[in-house]
């Protein structure tokens, strides 16, 4: 009763698109709620008889109160009815467990039984940062019958099958998706449910393990291509999923399918692809432009061309945007030059850096990032590179997570991390040339991929003249820019741009600078805050330009920090 008046108060509604049950099947759901009911009735109903026949196994326990009530209400009725009441009612339960048992296995309850399993078989700590499955893309050994990707419901692995099988419907994936909350037709809810309802359908096929001929691809006779194309990849379905269910890695699947299999993907992806392949970038500007930005340096920064000197510390992975966009340059700038200025040794790989095939790897083109991983690997073993220091929170988490099973172990941070280190060392003191409010923007491959939240904020915090004003979504929930899943390269035609309802919520905060530690969200935020024309009285900025910023007029150092001069 306690649970349908909240249901009721509540009001859940599965036809209003801005409510998690939003395509949920709540009528099992009250049906399962008068099962409950049911069989808490008859279990009091059976005892209570039990009680005034005398055959109540606990005898006068007080912990049995609700038993001996109801006892009182049929005591009047006399032992011999009170006798076939006990019988009538246990056989009452005992059905209507049987008919709830029953029930569990065709509705979306069956969750009861497969959560505990769901949870103890994924991915620890959990399903995020690197993707679960590298195939070998080793093109000797492909054959008529190869498969790259998921093209039907019986190419995915159990464990997937069992996320399927496992969904509770609650939305709270639905709720938190950037694409839904913004009008795309993406809801991960929607796209397991229906992922299970192939399979359930599928059940004969599955489990015979025969084709019946030709069999509709999962694209788009069950997903639609919008519905596929429309994720970041940002990891809030996955974090929120009460069952840990792995929505991000279903999809990449998906993808890779209709990538390398089918050749279907979104017109503008081709260019990003080519570029990619044929120049080393996304924006298909070439290698010899990777250094271009050392210039503006007024210190040397030595370029590896064989193996990295006994003292330089880290290679420094500059990455596409921190090469090659002009805002990306700026945060690479800052950052290069307050390592400087603590005295860390760094250096380059210039033109021999090419992109990590990260943005390939989210579009489903498996094949060109491996191969660009392999190049990028050969190159850092070539030079012994140990430790890296990457700017681009999706450098790091690829050469973080993904080349370790490719042949690259590495030592990898990302670069907030290691100014977060440099502060609390105290060989890096801010200044107080900057008074003013801050917001920090949670990168998703930095923040909920990686679990790096405190140590940006910590920079920030370290600025006596900066106060940081959190946005409502941060941190575990922060809020997608909208750059992830190679989405910075294919236009936004459906609803609301991502972008723009983040900036919207930073802008609300009434902050003078939006902080974050992404060149992707930084270009992003700056689009969105331009377009909104704010772009006079708000800046977005890295974290290390904050910093910098607060150096026009340096504080005194502390007792015992060492401060190194540029």
């Amino acid at each position: 009763m306690v649970f349908s008046i909240i249901r009721l108060k509540n009001a859940p509604s599965k036809k209003q698109r801005d409510s998690r049950f939003y395509g949920s099947h709540l009528g099992a759901a009250w049906l399962v709620l008068g099962m409950i009911s049911l069989v808490i009735i008859t279990l009091l109903l059976y005892r209570a008889a039990q009680i005034n026949t005398g055959y109540f196994p606990y005898g006068q326990s007080h912990w049995a109160f609700s038993s001996h009530l109801v006892a009182t209400w049929l005591r009047p009725l006399g032992t011999g009815v009170n006798s076939v009441l006990e019988v009538v009612f246990l056989l009452a339960n005992v059905g209507v467990i049987s008919g709830f048992l029953v029930f569990v296995s065709y509705s979306k309850h069956l969750h009861i039984f497969l959560a505990p399993i769901n949870v103890g078989a994924s991915r620890r700590p959990r399903a995020l940062g690197g993707l679960d499955k590298t195939p070998n893309m080793d093109m000797e050994h492909v054959t008529e019958d190869t498969v790259f990707g998921v093209g039907h419901v019986d190419d995915f692995t159990w464990k997937q099958m069992l996320d399927f099988a496992t969904c509770t419907e609650c939305g709270r994936c639905q709720s938190v998706c950037p694409a839904w909350t913004t009008g795309k037709p993406l809801s991960p809810k929607l796209l397991i449910m229906g992922l299970r309802d192939n399979m359930f359908a599928s059940a004969d096929r599955l489990l015979s393990g025969e084709s019946d001929g030709d069999v509709a691809t999962l694209v788009p006779s069950t997903i639609d291509p919008d519905v596929l194309w429309s994720c970041t990849t940002c990891g809030s379905c996955v974090e929120q999923c009460p069952v840990d269910i792995e929505h991000v890695d279903a999809i990449i699947d998906m993808r890779r399918y209709e990538v390398l299999m089918e050749s279907r993907f979104p017109t503008e992806a081709g260019l990003l692809l080519r570029n990619m392949e044929n120049q080393g970038d996304p924006w298909g500007l070439g290698q010899a432009k990777r250094g271009d930005w050392i210039a503006a340096m007024d210190f040397e920064i030595p370029i590896i061309e064989d193996t990295i000197p006994d003292d330089v510390e880290y290679l420094y992975w500059v990455g596409c945007a921190g090469s090659l966009d002009e805002r990306g340059r700026k945060q690479v700038e800052a950052t290069a030059r307050m390592l400087h200025r603590a005295g860390v040794k760094f250096g380059v790989l210039g033109p021999r850096e090419s992109c990590t095939g990260d943005p390939a790897r989210r579009m489903g083109n498996e094949y060109l990032f491996q191969e660009m991983a392999k190049v990028n690997i050969e190159t850092l073993n070539g030079v012994g590179a140990k430790k890296i220091v990457a700017s681009c929170p999706h450098c790091f988490n690829t050469m973080k997570n993904e080349y370790p099973a490719l042949g690259g172990d590495y030592e990898v941070i990302h670069h907030s991390e290691l100014l977060g280190h440099l502060v609390a060392n105290g060989k890096l003191v801010p200044g107080v040339g900057y008074k003013g409010t801050v917001t920090y923007h949670d990168p998703c491959y930095l923040g909920r991929h990686n679990r790096v939240f405190d140590e940006p904020r910590s920079v920030l915090d370290s600025i006596p003249g900066v106060k940081q004003i959190e946005m409502g979504r941060c941190r575990e929930k922060g809020f997608c820019c909208g750059a992830g899943g190679a989405r910075m390269w294919m236009e936004e035609n459906i609803g609301k741009r991502v972008n723009m309802d983040r900036t919207e919520e930073a802008l609300g905060t009434g902050a003078d600078i939006v902080s974050t530690a992404c060149p992707f969200c930084m270009i992003m935020l700056d689009d969105a805050v331009k377009a909104q024309g704010r772009g006079d009285d708000v800046s977005v900025m890295d974290i290390s330009q904050v910093f910098e910023k607060s150096l026009l007029e340096p504080a005194a150092p502390g007792p015992g920090a060492i401060v190194t001069e540029a």
